[in-house]
């Protein structure tokens, strides 16, 4: 096994003769690998593996005791919602030359030793939270050791983040009161966990729309899910069984609404015609389900591609202060929505 200064000392001349190229396409074959034929890239790979050869960049990092690796915890790796934010920050950390780990919080108490034993022995630079809290308990003091970090999505004044989101309280409002300029009066909502920031401001927004159009708020109208299909279609079920049911429904994520959708169908309801649904999120499945979901476009990329921006800055050593940076959305009117016959 080589010694770090060996690993460090090879250089890309070795690389060359192991491969039995010229250094000119070593140089391509790693900094520029679409200039060479694969089978040059793997042979360049291979060889500079075996002699140990990191490029320079590389070399530079570990004198600066640096890993260009992101650590991006995720609340739930298996929730679609998730997947086009985490490409946005791939493709701008990967613009940097920095590596993303993916930390799934769902499994938190497994995982929970892991993230910190990644922090301690500095192999993260850095950390994107995609939820609310950290996935281990810091008190604000202990939070001041971490490295740095940005929050995705959520909002928590109290970790005193930069936050990159959207603003769920309006987008909510928009929502709810398009469904009673549809003429729908008795508008129910499926509404994400109490514990979670974003499901409070778009739950406000739903209490507020309906105020303002003279509605009188009725908490048996409101009924909870943890953002899955099967809690879409319960919260539904409940919903149905009221003496007087919504005529339209707001939840709080596609995916519940999805499952409120095909609950719906399987009560022998049409959708919109019985029922209008919208969602929130504009994941790709709302666009292709029957009818196709009216929802809240979030830009989820962007909400990637910034936050992962806002860490560089920080990384960089740049000031960045705490504060939410809101992004534009809107509402996507498709066919889950109709006007309410009287």
């Amino acid at each position: 096994m080589k010694s770090k200064k060996e690993v460090v000392s090879a250089t890309m001349k070795d690389v060359a003769q192991k491969a039995n190229v010229s250094t000119a396409t070593v140089s391509r074959a790693l900094m520029n690998p679409d200039k060479v034929s694969q089978s040059t890239r793997n042979k360049v790979e291979k060889a500079a593996l075996e002699v140990g050869y990191f490029p320079q960049a590389l070399g530079r990092n570990m004198k600066r005791n640096e890993s260009r690796t992101i650590l991006v915890i995720v609340p739930d790796i298996c929730d679609p919602f998730f997947s086009e934010i985490i490409r946005g920050i791939e493709i701008t950390a990967a613009e940097q030359g920095y590596l993303v780990l993916i930390g799934d919080c769902a499994h938190q108490n497994q995982q929970e030793k892991t993230f910190i034993d990644l922090i301690i022995t500095k192999q993260i630079d850095g950390m994107l939270l995609l939820g609310s809290r950290l996935p281990f308990d810091a008190s604000i003091e202990e939070q001041r050791n971490l490295p740095p970090m940005v929050m995705a999505n959520e909002f928590a004044p109290e970790l005193e983040l930069p936050t990159v989101h959207i603003d769920n309280l309006t987008a909510s409002f928009n929502a709810v009161n398009f469904l009673h300029e549809l003429g729908h009066q008795r508008i129910g909502c499926i509404a994400g966990p109490e514990e979670m920031p974003l499901c409070h401001y778009r739950l406000q927004g739903y209490v507020q729309a309906l105020r303002r159009s003279g509605i009188t708020v009725d908490p048996h109208y409101i009924a909870r899910g943890n953002f899955t299909f099967e809690a879409g279609a319960a919260a539904l079920e409940q919903l149905l069984a009221l003496p007087q049911p919504p005529t339209a429904i707001f939840c709080h994520s596609d995916i519940m609404a999805l499952g409120a959708l095909s609950l719906a169908k399987r009560r022998g309801l049409k959708v919109p015609d019985d029922l209008s649904i919208i969602g929130f999120d504009n994941i790709s499945l709302s666009e292709f389900c029957d009818p196709p979901l009216t929802t809240v476009s979030q830009p989820r990329f962007d909400i990637g591609r910034e936050a992962m921006l806002l860490l560089l800055d920080q990384l960089s050593g740049q000031n960045v202060s705490s504060g939410s940076r809101l992004l534009d959305c809107e509402l996507v009117v498709r066919g889950s929505t109709t006007k309410n016959k009287p």
